[in-house]
This record gives structure tokens, C-alpha cells and sequence, in this order.
């Protein structure tokens, strides 16, 4: 007899199979979401870290991270480097959106990660960022919204363009605090341009 054994992201990987954005919901961090998100950083696998641009070797150590992202969710919004929104399927968080760095009321640089791999590539980044980015606009009071993803990854740049922002330059920078000098594609978009194109 064939035993399968059925894990919680297997589970998931079928419930996204045919995905309905009912199922996704987003909401502000809260503390007891920061172990999560070091988790992340800290199981990812070598080779996905180095595809979206990441420097390993850069990585706080897990015990500072969870202190500083801590320290950040303290303050008040328009103090914060970093504002962060997570990401939930059936209620169960598996992903977030953060913005760094912030300049509240003015503009900001979008970074987004998906915790699993088995849930990457199904199309939950753009469903999610849909939920996500008048969220960003709003909060943050924000007239324009920046993403600096690695050239090579297509799929998050392809997503960012079906989002509506607009294709700015391809360069060379260190597009973060944690990563590799690298080629980037700069991608940006209009709030006033975005809110007209959710609400036609």
C-alpha cells in the first residue's frame, strides 16, 4: 500500500490550484509576525536568495533582525524606514509586502516575498499586490510608489507591469541593505494613476 503523507503546504499548493481572491487577505504586521519573517531569511534556500539579488552573507543574524524590525513596528508610521504589510491565505500568513525605504508622504521602494516555494509563480504576487498597494498609498500617504527587482527576474517584473507602473531604466545599483551590487530594472507608479485604473 502507497502511504501519502499530506502536509499544510501540499494542502496549499492544491487550494491555489484554482485560486480565488476571496481566499487572500492582507493586513498590517504585527509582532507576533516577525518571527516569520525571520524564518524566511533564515531557511531560504541559498540559490532563491542569490536568484532575487540577495548578498547570504548580508543577512542580520536572526536575534538583531527580530530587535530592529521589532524597533520599527514601534514607532510611529511616519518615523519608520520600514512599513511592512503581510500576506494571508485562508487566514494563515505566507508572504509580505514591505516598503524600504520610506519616505512618508512622499515615495517609497516596494519589495515583496513569498515564504514558500511551493506557492511561488502562481500568480499570488499580483493578486496580492492588488490588495496591497492602495493600502501603501493610503497609510504611508504616498504619491508614488518605486521597485528596484533584479533584471533577471522576470516574474516579478512582468508582475509589476501588468500592475501599471511604469518601466523607468535598467542600471546598476545595490538596490538594498541586504544585497548584491546588481542590474535592476526601476520600475514606478502614479498613485493618481493607479486609483483611476482599480476604479474603472
Amino acid at each position: 500500500m502507497i502511504k501519502l503523507l499530506i502536509t499544510f503546504e501540499s494542502v496549499l499548493i492544491l487550494l491555489t490550484m484554482h485560486l480565488d481572491t476571496e481566499r487572500l487577505s492582507v493586513r498590517e504586521l504585527r509582532t507576533d509576525d516577525i518571527p516569520l519573517i525571520a524564518d524566511y531569511w533564515e531557511h531560504s534556500d541559498l540559490q532563491y536568495l542569490i536568484s532575487i539579488g540577495v548578498d547570504p552573507e548580508k543577512i542580520t543574524p536572526r536575534k538583531t533582525f527580530i530587535s530592529t524590525l521589532s524597533r520599527q513596528l514601534s514607532l510611529p508610521k511616519e518615523e519608520r524606514n520600514a512599513y511592512c504589510i503581510i500576506w494571508l491565505l485562508d487566514g494563515i500568513p505566507i508572504g509580505h509586502c514591505n516598503t524600504n525605504p520610506t519616505q512618508f508622504g512622499n515615495d517609497a521602494y516596494l519589495h515583496l516575498h513569498i515564504w514558500k516555494p511551493e506557492l511561488r509563480n502562481k500568480g499570488l504576487r499580483l493578486a496580492f499586490l492588488k490588495k496591497t498597494i492602495p493600502l501603501l498609498f493610503e497609510n504611508l500617504q504616498l504619491n508614488v510608489l518605486y521597485s528596484q527587482p533584479n533584471a533577471a527576474n522576470k516574474a516579478a517584473n512582468r508582475t509589476l507591469e501588468k500592475l501599471g507602473f511604469d518601466f523607468v531604466d535598467e542600471l546598476e545599483t545595490l538596490p538594498g541593505s541586504i544585497t548584491s551590487r546588481q542590474m535592476v530594472k526601476k520600475w514606478e507608479l502614479d498613485k493618481d494613476y493607479f486609483m483611476h485604473m482599480i476604479n474603472a
